[in-house]
């Protein structure tokens, strides 16, 4: 899939006229292919819709902190051409037309007021989602917004359990997808932000092959981790979303170049079946990760799912271990930490020099800039350690070459070949265990909504697999979303304005 096609599908997001038209239209847990029925029936424009998603967001941000920045101005002007192109078009409309987009704010977009980003593959909607580390918004060669830190006192709040931790950099993305203030939210992983926001948050995330969608106009950390991928509430929305962004991309060249070839033809919705489980060898990593106590909620649902799997016709193969694990969850013995060290400096100089203007250049400035104001920065309190060490490293030289031979030896020798000797389609792991095991070697992986824990916190099972088996973990994660139907919406006070 051409990258042109990916543009043309997004750039033509967000639409309609919003003047009483929307009555029979359910917000809550509304689903692409339901808002685009909406649509189609004219229960609903765009205009319509993004008013709707800015009114709950209204209603429940100020509690949630999901969201750091809105533009409704941007996007319901772009809803407007969206709807305007609706009404003009005699054929079929791109698979994501009209439907608004959270993206989470380490992603490059136009400035308020300004619409959509030019900077592929992604658009521009409401706003950015809240992650939990400082960046800079600003688009390369484009607009810049001055250099701001997030608003640590405005602490993200799980929907489920206000207690409970929301998890890693792409929180906001599934908060905001999770409490339905958004369908489609896009995140961020190095080593599992999407994973882990979207199993405590009850939502769907997609951690891509490294290089199916390009990182161009994103603030990343290691070349050889980073991918971006969709957080949505279901399977089926967030394949959608998957099929609208990978590509090639000049900008991020080397890397999509070499992820182009796993791009099925036909695209990854055909990928969802019904019966997706059946003849799929799935293998447990229960040594590694399943470990419950005897008797609690977790250890009685999965294994209920185990069962459902069975006997949805997949085979199971128990009792897996991964060789060297407790070195692949030690960043600093296999490796990763050094490795990601270096990566962050030469991926953030690079990105910082395409800016068209910016009170900083490097990371170096930024460190300058933090010590300038320690008091909006809240060094006292955060420091900027990882920052420090990252400046103090130079270029990818004998430490980190080092580092890629070890991350590459701990990848043959532990998942490619647990995998290759039992011929299995994927490895099942929960939640966000398998985190590390999955990044060193930029492989993906799929989280769906397993459960909830006794005391109301969501959990999730993962799948995951090789680079490229993006097709074989569709048909798995749908069959088991479809079998198993466990995400319930949060039950949140409000009263939407």
């Amino acid at each position: 899939m051409a990258m042109t096609l990916s543009l043309c599908c997004l750039l033509l997001v967000l639409a309609g006229d919003g003047r009483g038209e929307v009555a029979a239209f359910q917000l809550e847990e509304a689903t692409i292919e339901s808002i685009h029925r909406a649509f189609a029936t004219g229960e609903l424009t765009s205009r319509g819709l993004v008013e709707l998603y800015l009114r709950r967001i209204a209603s429940l941000d100020p509690t949630l902190h999901a969201i750091i920045e809105l533009d409704p101005d941007g996007a319901l002007a772009a809803a407007d051409r969206a709807d305007a192109a609706a009404r003009s078009s005699s054929g079929e409309l791109p698979p994501l037309h009209g439907v608004p987009v959270l993206l989470k704010d380490n992603i490059a977009a136009a400035g308020p007021g300004q619409g959509l980003s030019l900077s592929p593959p992604f658009p521009r909607f409401l706003g950015y989602s809240h992650s939990i580390a400082n960046w800079f918004s600003c688009s390369p060669k484009n607009h810049c917004c001055s250099a701001t830190s997030i608003d640590f006192g405005l602490l993200m709040q799980n929907p489920y359990v206000p207690s409970a931790t929301t998890c890693a950099s792409s929180s906001g993305s599934a908060i905001a997808a999770a409490a339905n203030m958004a369908a489609v939210t896009i995140g961020t992983e190095t080593d599992g932000s999407i994973m882990c926001p979207s199993s405590y948050n009850s939502v769907v995330g997609i951690k891509p092959t490294v290089g199916l969608t390009s990182r161009a106009g994103v603030i990343i950390i290691s070349q050889r981790m980073d991918t971006i991928g969709p957080i949505t509430r279901t399977v089926s929305d967030a394949v959608h979303v998957l099929e609208a962004i990978v590509g090639y991309d000049p900008r991020d060249a080397e890397a999509t170049r070499m992820a182009s070839q796993y791009i099925p033809e036909g695209g990854y919705r055909q990928f969802l079946t019904i019966d997706g489980l059946r003849g799929k060898r799935l293998g447990i990593l229960r040594k590694d990760f399943f470990r419950f106590p005897s008797g609690s909620v977790q250890e009685q649902v999965f294994s209920d799912h185990f069962k459902i799997m069975s006997k949805m016709g997949a085979i199971l193969v128990d009792n897996l271990e991964i060789p060297s694990m407790n070195v692949i969850n030690d960043a600093m013995q296999s490796g990763e930490r050094a490795l990601m060290l270096a990566e962050f400096k030469l991926s953030l100089n690079s990105y910082l020099s395409e800016l068209a203007t910016s009170p900083v250049r490097s990371l170096s400035d930024i460190i300058e800039f933090n010590k300038k104001h320690p008091v909006e920065e809240r060094m006292a309190e955060f420091g900027q350690d990882y920052l420090l060490q990252s400046e103090a490293t130079n270029g990818i030289g004998p430490i980190e070459d080092h580092a890629i031979l070890k991350l590459n030896k701990l990848c043959k020798r532990g998942l490619e070949k647990i995998m290759q000797d039992n011929q299995l389609d994927a490895i099942v792991a929960p939640g966000a265990s398998a985190h590390s095991l999955l990044a060193i070697g930029g492989y993906l992986a799929i989280t769906v909504p397993a459960g909830y824990a006794a005391n109301g916190v969501p959990f999730a099972i993962c799948f995951g697999g090789l680079k490229g088996s993006e097709p074989k973990l569709i048909e798995i994660s749908y069959s088991f979303e479809q079998a198993t139907k466990v995400r319930k919406p949060p039950s949140l006070q409000h009263s939407v304005i």
